[in-house]
């Protein structure tokens, strides 16, 4: 019997890793176009904000009043979205910590990347604060309302001896921060998710590595975010295609390739490249990465085109299939930063609402799920 599986669009709503690009463009207008989409099709969204970037602006509000301005409208969007059934959840990117604005939408974050490099009294003090934000912001609405699951910024959560008992510890049920089979080393951002135990199902993992499931129950539960892998053709016709838009608004515009302000979209597209994969050999490598040998691909509906989205959906209904699970959470991703087209998100919204063997949740009631019993957590083998 196919399992049914509990499907969960859970976006990461931020600005750029470094901190450029103006709110406005990347967080508020896309937010409220992806909520509209999921109003259309009765389906309703997660989204996991990024605090530690409105913290940031609070503590400057009084130095710097444009600040003040872009915060407001900040728990504007976050408030409206959860008045109309979307779920509000925690996502953190400790880069954020003494950051140093610069004026007009610039920033510098001397931070590290990765909340997992931070002493243990900083990462509690950064999910305390966090997480008490979110729940005074929105119990103005729901007096019910929990934080209860975490996303970390750049995926960056194992292995750490603090990040899962601290988590354990303020109530979070689970974590969604590991995707199987990523790997990243760029000038950031260092980890290795390639020999994952669980790459799919719900999992207890060890308190110092959640890479590794755990033969006890423990009091924090990993779920996965979606990965796959194949899907050279799709992706060639995806990067071939967005190349040919670039250019031709490019042309249109009489502007050359590469301008652009900071505060209309933002630096970083070299944040990401990984080491060694820079320059004119890099570019090969990343080729040869991408179209011939095949890479994993986070399920990320902002990167995806909709080919990709329908073979991602095989590979989960094909997972799903060979897990021992009757009903089974499904993670997915997408980065409203990065959505420049909703049309196929549009269209693989609609897709799910037809499929009699998914049903589409929040965050909490996954960790609902979770806590009465009707989803299960696999035991290591």
């Amino acid at each position: 019997m196919q399992p049914v599986i509990y499907l969960a669009l859970a976006d990461d709503w931020e600005v750029r890793g470094n901190g450029t690009g103006d709110p406005r463009v990347l967080q508020f207008k896309p937010m409220r176009q992806l909520v509209k989409i999921f109003n259309r099709y009765g389906v309703r969204g997660s989204f996991n904000v990024e605090v530690m970037q409105q913290l940031t602006y609070r503590r400057l509000q009084d130095r710097f009043p444009e600040l003040k301005i872009i915060a407001d409208e900040w728990e504007q969007v976050v408030k409206g979205a959860f008045c109309q059934g979307h779920d509000i959840q925690l996502h953190l990117h400790p880069q954020w910590l003494n950051a140093e604005y610069q004026g007009n939408g610039n920033w510098k974050l001397p931070g590290d990347w990765s909340i997992i490099n931070y002493p243990t009294q900083q990462i509690r003090a950064m999910l305390v604060a966090g997480k008490q934000y979110l729940e005074h912001l929105l119990h103005e609405i729901d007096p019910s309302y929990t934080c209860i699951s975490f996303r970390a910024g750049s995926w960056c959560a194992a292995p750490s001896d603090s990040l899962l008992p601290i988590l354990s510890e303020l109530g979070f049920v689970f974590d969604m921060s590991i995707v199987a089979g990523l790997r990243l080393e760029t000038r950031h951002v260092k980890l290795d998710y390639t020999q994952c135990d669980e790459r799919f199902a719900p999992y207890y993992p060890e308190m110092r590595d959640a890479r590794r499931a755990s033969r006890s129950v423990e009091p924090i539960v990993c779920i996965p975010t979606n990965s796959f892998s194949g899907a050279r053709i799709a992706l060639f016709r995806r990067d071939f295609g967005k190349a040919s838009a670039m250019l031709r608004r490019k042309f249109r515009e009489g502007q050359q390739i590469g301008t652009g302000t900071a505060l209309s979209c933002g630096r970083g597209g070299d944040e990401w490249t990984n080491k060694g994969e820079s320059g004119v050999l890099g570019l090969a490598k990343r080729v040869l990465k991408r179209y011939v040998v095949g890479q994993t691909h986070v399920a990320d509906l902002s990167r995806l085109n909709f080919a990709m989205m329908r073979l991602m959906m095989a590979n989960i209904h094909r997972q799903a299939a060979q897990c021992s699970l009757a009903c089974v959470p499904v993670i997915l991703g997408s980065h409203t930063k990065d959505i420049s087209d909703f049309s196929d998100i549009e269209r693989f919204v609609a897709t799910l609402t037809r499929s009699a063997d998914i049903k589409t949740v929040t965050l909490t009631e996954i960790a609902h799920g979770l806590r009465n019993g009707t989803l299960k957590v696999r035991a290591a083998a």
